[in-house]
């Protein structure tokens, strides 16, 4: 278990580091989604990770 929280406290680190306040934010959604099972807030989570992973790709 405690690996598995050193896990996210890393994860949740690089996303802010690498993709700032609306990582953090899109991680958050994601997360608080999966765990109560709403799809609505795990979407909108995805959906903004993937929007900032791509947008580099997409702007040129």
């Amino acid at each position: 278990m405690p690996a598995l929280a050193i896990l996210s406290v890393v994860l949740e680190q690089t996303v802010q580091w690498k993709y700032g306040t609306a990582g953090t934010i899109g991680l958050l959604l994601l997360t608080v989604g999966i765990r109560s099972r709403r799809p609505t807030l795990s979407s909108a989570g995805a959906m903004i990770l993937a929007l900032l992973v791509t947008g580099p790709a997409l702007s040129s």
